[in-house]
């Protein structure tokens, strides 16, 4: 069984939360991971903006003043997202990023997008996936030496909670990455919404659009999947068509998981925080009431434990009255599907295990 770390909320003067998050860091094995002069990526969701859930950056700043006293060089780092929005493209996600609080003069660190300008700044990995056997990662978190996980546990709406395996298989995919999980088929024009300013044409590298009638049209055939089509639209008239099934894509997030953690074997960390846990993802404008009290922190070298874990400590509490939770609110009920019925979250963690990332069996070590 996997050790996974764990510290409830309480503090007292003899030691404060930031030195909870140090000793949990050192108890999972960051000590043994990274090595002198380690290019570190510390992978955290930088929050949309008009979120407050997303982790506090003065706890980021602790884990990288731990990465630094081992002598790595840690920096802070997203991927652009797939939809249009604040954080589609890495100017406008670093100006979010430094928004919420991760500037230098907080965090301690630089902030690097990992897909690059716009996202599509990638590199291809093979892995032996039952659905995938190759993913596309963003090339900075492939080019780093180590990676430590920062991730606020909470609900989400399309694999019932987001966890470590998410922050990792869907934050480290390029936006081509991250289309391949969310759906099969190619981005779609909005017609009533396109304005024929001709400009997503001349952006396609694979000369997938065309207009008909002064309106943007994507052919399926010559697409590729790429995505940069989305950022560059200045009315947001092109966008995802969802159609994969939440089951498939939660299978699909874990082969990635395994592909971003290619070659770091031994040499990644994770650090789960069970606060503020809404029923909804960071990726929202809003932060909806949590559905369960503050919980606390958990560590390991894990990801399929430490979010196995984390499930097992929100369904064990009680849910809060008043909040987005329709069942489960007693302890051991539910929580996930109190939000999210439809949703078997459970199979990211199944999927998971089956291909090798780690163990659903833990121990639980109280600190």
């Amino acid at each position: 069984m996997s050790k996974v770390f764990f510290t409830d909320m309480r503090t007292s003067h003899k030691e404060n939360l930031f030195d909870k998050i140090a000793r949990l860091l050192t108890l999972a094995g960051l000590p043994h991971s990274l090595s002198e002069g380690d290019l570190t990526a510390v992978k955290i969701h930088f929050g949309e903006k008009g979120n407050h859930t997303y982790l506090r950056p003065v706890f980021a700043r602790r884990v990288v003043e731990e990465i630094k006293k081992l002598g790595a060089i840690p920096f802070l780092t997203d991927s652009s997202t797939l939809y249009p929005g604040q954080r589609k493209e890495a100017i406008s996600a670093l100006t979010c990023a430094i928004e919420n609080g991760f500037g230098y003069a907080c965090v301690g660190a630089p902030l690097v997008i990992s897909d690059g300008l716009r996202g599509v700044t990638e590199t291809e990995v093979s892995i032996d996936g039952e659905l995938l056997n190759k993913v596309y990662i963003g090339t900075e978190i492939i080019e780093a030496d180590a990676i430590v996980a920062m991730t606020h546990f909470k609900c989400h709406e399309l694999t019932g909670f987001g966890g470590a395996l998410k922050n990792i298989g869907m934050g480290c995919a390029s936006r081509k990455g991250k289309l391949i999980q969310h759906s099969n088929v190619a981005p779609k024009v909005a017609q009533n919404s396109c304005i024929g300013c001709g400009i997503c044409p001349r952006s396609c590298a694979h000369d997938a659009i065309s207009f008909i009638k002064e309106k943007a049209f994507i052919d399926p055939e010559k697409c590729a999947g790429c995505s940069r089509c989305i950022t560059v639209c200045p009315v947001t008239a092109i966008n995802i068509q969802w159609n994969e099934a939440a089951d498939k894509v939660m299978r699909k997030m874990a082969e990635y998981t395994k592909g971003a953690l290619t070659g770091k074997e031994g040499k990644a960390v994770y650090i789960n925080f069970i606060t503020q846990v809404s029923p909804a993802c960071d990726c929202y404008g809003h932060s909806d009431a949590p559905i369960v009290n503050d919980i606390g922190i958990c560590s390991s070298t894990d990801p399929v434990a430490i979010d196995q874990a984390c499930a097992d400590l929100v369904n064990d509490a009680r849910g809060n009255e008043g909040s987005a939770l329709q069942s489960g609110h007693e302890p051991g009920g539910d929580k996930f599907r109190g939000c999210w019925p439809q949703i078997p979250w459970e199979v990211q963690l199944e999927h998971g295990e089956k291909i090798g990332l780690g163990s659903r069996k833990y121990e639980l070590v109280r600190v």
